[in-house]
Formats: structure tokens, C-alpha cells, sequence
């Protein structure tokens, strides 16, 4: 298999194929298809001397580096460059991407993978322990449908980023019935 683009620092194999280690949104299949089209092979990992953050009005997790702290997740593989630019893309300007050293759960077997980190250090809207069940019970459902709303918009001459397409969505939900009043 020929290589469409050149390989970064970052690949693990010839042809661009990345490792990402995912820890929030990212660890259901359904949000990673609706992204890349597939879902690629993943293994439960583990990042030490990192904690998840919630983030104030938003639904979805932040890492930060924390001396002791672990955070739980999984590590997709054979992620294309061109995927790993709709990854970029995905993630936009709160996060940063940042090669991290993770542990494979199943073997112990270490190895470095790319992962996306909070880009504000100092942000004060960080707090607590973001978690993922509560997360897929509360709002899986929503959070696809603006998923598959930033993919539609990556296909437009020029699309909003994903923080505008997710602040445009959830301000829609927050006030359904302006979008049904009819003026008198």
C-alpha cells in the first residue's frame, strides 16, 4: 500500500498510520464513525500523570497533566494522515495535539500515541472528573447529531469550526421554540 502523504514524527508505520489515545467523546464507536467513516482498532489504555477534566458549559472533557493522576481510555490505530487532520480539525483550538507514552490495560506494553491536551493550562473552567458512562447516558444522542452536523460542514467551501458547529447546536437546544415561533 502506497503512502498518499508523507509520514510524520509521529507515525508508527509506513503509510502515515498514527496511534491516538482517546478519553472522552472519542471512546464511542459511534462518534469515531461518524468522523472518520470507519472505526478503526482500538485497545483499552491507560495515560499516567494526567487527569479529565469536566469544562464548564460544555459536554465534553479536557487532559491536563497532573503528577499522580491516571486517565482511562482507548488508543485507536492506523489512523491515517488524512484522518489525523479531520482528527485536528475535530478537536480545533482548545486542544493541542501532543505525542504522550501510554500503557496497552490488556498487555502493560507501553507505547507512544498522539493525544489531544486542554490548550489553556490555566483555564478556571476546569473542574472535577469528567466521566464517560455518565456522559453516554446524558448526552451521546445529542452529541452525534452535531458530530454528523461539523462533518457536513468540513464538505462546505468554507465550514464553521467544530467549536462554532457545537455552540450553534447546543444553543438550539437550549431554546427549541424560537426556531417554531411565527411572528404576528
Amino acid at each position: 500500500m502506497a503512502a498518499t502523504a508523507p509520514a510524520t514524527a509521529t507515525a508508527t508505520a509506513a503509510g502515515g498510520a498514527h496511534s491516538v489515545f482517546v478519553y472522552g467523546s472519542l471512546m464511542a464507536d459511534e462518534v469515531v464513525s461518524a468522523i472518520l467513516h470507519r472505526v478503526p482498532a482500538s485497545s483499552p489504555a491507560l495515560l499516567t500523570d494526567y487527569h479529565r477534566f469536566s469544562v464548564k458549559d460544555r459536554i465534553y472533557p479536557a487532559i491536563l497533566p497532573v503528577e499522580s493522576k491516571k486517565v482511562a481510555g482507548r488508543v485507536i490505530t492506523g489512523i491515517s494522515d488524512a484522518e489525523l487532520i479531520v482528527l485536528d480539525a475535530f478537536e480545533d483550538y482548545e486542544y493541542v495535539r501532543r505525542t504522550v507514552q501510554i500503557s496497552l490495560t490488556d498487555t502493560s506494553e507501553t507505547m507512544l500515541a498522539d493525544t489531544y491536551v486542554w490548550s489553556d493550562a490555566k483555564d478556571p473552567d476546569l473542574y472535577g472528573q469528567w466521566d464517560f458512562e455518565e456522559w453516554k447516558k446524558l448526552h451521546i444522542k445529542d452529541f452525534l447529531t452535531m458530530t454528523l452536523g461539523f462533518v457536513q460542514e468540513l464538505e462546505q467551501p468554507e465550514p464553521k469550526t467544530r467549536v462554532e458547529t457545537y455552540q450553534s447546536f447546543m444553543h438550539e437546544l437550549e431554546q427549541p421554540e424560537s426556531s417554531t415561533k411565527v411572528e404576528s
